[in-house]
């Protein structure tokens, strides 16, 4: 990795006063720039983010990764939903200043949803679609699609990547859901994987292949989302 494309650390504010942590990742002639929020109990700096981020990277997608306050303080308990949501908005902006490049938004599980639900209350300026790396929802061995309902009033692209073995998106759920969604939601499956896109050794695949192709299939979408 050369260094014009390796993460640096920056700092934006939220709501004026607020300040979080984030990951600025630039990429060599970049054609746009994925704004990432994190799951619920691991921050920006996970493995699996921190690979993903690279691998776009080298698909020519910058990406700023970034912290919600409750992460930053070391705390557990996730933030209320205004507050990351105005988290995400202000990630958004930030994104907007570094870089002219169309912008997604989305994210790791907890932060996909999130994103999702601040598009739905009030778009994001400058951002063409949302991608979500493991939507979830539903909590574990309680199917429902409580949490999808803000999901039809998003009105621009939606990727979905997940895993056949997700636990918090059953198939009879979530297939239906990208169905009534219409042309807008696109739903792409892992084959045995499962929320955090781990795959049983059985499956002949590496977790670094599946990541793999998750990446690149973001970056496909991405270019179908741009022309």
């Amino acid at each position: 990795m050369t260094s014009s494309t390796v993460a640096a650390p920056v700092t934006f504010t939220v709501d004026g006063a607020l300040g979080v942590s984030a990951l600025w990742q630039p990429a060599t002639r970049a054609k746009a720039c994925f704004v990432m929020a994190h799951g619920a109990g691991a921050g920006m700096r996970h493995p699996f983010l921190e690979s993903v981020a690279a691998e776009l990277a080298a698909l020519r997608i910058a990406s700023l990764r970034y912290q919600f306050p409750y992460m930053d303080r070391g705390s557990k308990r996730p933030d209320p939903p205004k507050v990351c949501h105005a988290t995400v908005r202000a990630a958004v902006a930030e994104a907007s200043r570094r870089t002219s490049v169309p912008l997604i938004a989305g994210g790791r599980s907890f932060g996909g949803r999130m994103t999702s639900q601040t598009q739905a209350e009030t778009p994001l300026a400058a951002v063409r679609g949302l991608a979500f790396l493991g939507f979830p929802l539903h909590p574990a061995k309680k199917p429902s699609e409580d949490r999808a309902q803000h999901l039809f009033q998003v009105h621009i692209p939606m990727l979905f990547l997940q895993g056949t073995r997700d636990e918090l998106a059953e198939l009879s759920l979530l297939e239906p859901l990208a169905q009534r969604i219409g042309t807008g939601a696109t739903l792409k499956l892992f084959d045995g994987a499962n929320h955090s896109f781990h795959v049983p050794a059985r499956s002949g695949r590496t977790d670094a292949q599946v990541l793999s192709e998750l990446s690149a299939t973001l970056a496909d979408w991405i270019d179908t989302v741009l022309a």
